[in-house]
């Protein structure tokens, strides 16, 4: 989501006549400091990079041998993209806390990126399941590492009262989705001429452009971005590297004796955020640093995570059944030209473009009157869940146009932007003081939630169940935002005046 920009007639946008929080780091980038041109750059070619490898995986995995792919079982892929999307939000969890106690958001961001570009490295080099496995990793690793830091590192840009920040934020976050719209375009027609190793190809120089233009601009950035808000004590060091060990060695292990396998990675992937989502609510909860108001406004983003969760179960399926539905069920021909599979991807980034500004203005216009957040949630999954239902006059067409996708793209975008941005905003609003990182935390697990449930349920899709498949998911998801929307005013009760 786009914030709306802040103007005002007072006070200048470039020039020495502007306040000394302003000229503190220069004006060279549309009027903002010098440093949000590199990180703009950064998380654009990330965004490149990430999209336009998502768009072709699937592909790569389930597509025959003898078109270039791995031959795998089309449910068995589209669970493993679901448990890697989900991994992606659960490692920015743990990005965050490597952050914060042990490097500083800027080298944190730095070796995130690094691992990114390995990762697309290895999926265009390395042959079969070794290079998957590997790819799919480090990126997820590597963009979970990104993802809690740059936002960080753009924040850090500006003094508290800097008016360009919201204008910053706005330009940083169209970076974001022109990478998302650029990138399955163009890997998109490379997989299609040259075929998935050359995708990958295209998505690691990608990130090596985006990592070398940082490099080389990375002075631009303030010294506060190399800070360590709560250094790990050095004699803690053993203690979390022995966790993480373990934690490693029983993945390992349970890989090895088959606990863990393809078939069975989504589900497991679920499990883990909801495990990890109970217990950070548990914290929040039982913590002595947490009290009256702030426990009550913990307790009122339960049944928002649950909404949260189903909506992206949903959304996030435009990597899984969307994808295989693009392959099987769309007329993608354009005059004598077919238009690659994974250009529908670029269906969400281009509305959100369109759309973000319009939704930001409308928000800033209606002010007060505009409706509290837990009636955004219910309409957001309403109009997720509708979008699914606009699958079924299609169902048994033979070729569906790709314009039907579009209309079902747009609803899901605008319900994206009734509880995506919304989202992040409200937990940061309604996060205790002493748990600030905590609370965002849960929104990105909701994410992780969602993401990993999409893989999950794309096994139980077929084009001879679509009608049950797209009609129960629309229907159930409709059902809970309506719950949502009762239950509004008593969540707003407990929000404690947070809107």
């Amino acid at each position: 989501m786009a914030d709306e920009p802040v103007t005002s007639t007072n006070t200048p946008t470039d020039g020495p006549g502007l306040p000394r929080e302003v000229q503190r780091f220069g004006s060279g980038f549309f009027g903002q400091p010098r440093g949000l041109a590199n990180l703009f750059s950064v998380e654009l070619w990330e965004r490149f990079s990430f999209y336009g490898m998502q768009g072709i995986v699937l592909l790569y995995m389930y597509f025959e041998v003898t078109e270039g792919g791995l031959g795998m079982d089309r449910a068995v892929a589209a669970g493993i993209v679901g448990a890697y999307g989900g991994s992606v939000y659960l490692f920015s969890v743990l990005g965050g806390w490597v952050a914060d106690r042990l490097f500083g958001s800027e080298r944190t961001m730095l070796g995130s990126a690094v691992l990114i570009m390995l990762g697309h490295i290895a999926l265009a080099v390395v042959p079969a399941a070794v290079g998957l496995a590997t790819g799919l990793i480090l990126v997820a690793i590597g963009s979970g590492g990104l993802k809690a830091t740059i936002t960080n590192l753009v924040g850090s840009l500006y003094e508290e009262k800097d008016p360009r920040r919201d204008a910053g934020f706005s330009i940083f976050y169209m970076g974001i989705n022109i990478g998302g719209l650029v990138g399955p375009l163009l890997t998109g027609i490379v997989q299609q001429r040259w075929g998935f190793h050359l995708g990958f190809g295209l998505a690691a120089v990608g990130m090596g452009i985006g990592l070398a233009q940082y490099l080389w601009a990375r002075r631009h950035l303030p010294t506060e971005a190399h800070h360590v808000p709560d250094p790990l004590p050095r004699e803690a060091y053993p203690r979390y590297a022995l966790i993480g060990a373990g934690a490693i060695a029983v993945v390992v292990v349970a890989a090895a004796t088959g606990l863990l396998n393809a078939e069975n990675l989504a589900n497991v992937v679920v499990v883990a955020t909801a495990l990890a989502a109970a217990v950070l609510f548990t914290v929040l909860l039982t913590s002595k640093h947490v009290v009256g108001d702030e426990r009550s406004r913990v307790v009122s983003f339960i049944p928002m995570f649950i909404g949260s969760a189903a909506f992206w179960a949903l959304f996030q399926q435009q990597f899984t059944v969307i994808t295989i539905y693009s392959d099987e069920r769309l007329d993608r021909m354009l005059g004598g030209w077919e238009i690659p599979i994974p250009w529908v991807q670029s269906f969400n980034p281009l509305f959100i473009i369109l759309l973000a500004p319009v939704f930001a203005a409308m928000w800033t216009r209606l002010g007060d009157r505009q409706p509290i957040t837990p009636v955004k949630f219910g309409l957001g999954i309403i109009l997720m869940g509708s979008a699914f239902l606009v699958f079924l006059p299609m169902a048994g067409v033979a070729a569906v146009p790709v314009l039907w996708i579009a209309l079902i793209m747009l609803l899901a975008t605008t319900g994206e932007l009734m509880l995506s941005p919304v989202g992040l905003s409200l937990t940061t609003r309604l996060a205790p003081k002493a748990f600030p990182v905590l609370m965002v935390a849960l929104f990105y697990l909701s994410v992780a939630l969602g993401t990993a449930l999409s893989g999950s349920l794309a096994a139980l899709y077929s084009a001879e169940t679509e009608r049950a498949y797209f009609g129960t998911l629309g229907a159930v998801t409709i059902g809970i935002g309506v719950v949502l929307l009762v239950l509004a005013r008593p969540i707003a009760r407990l929000m404690r005046g947070v809107r």
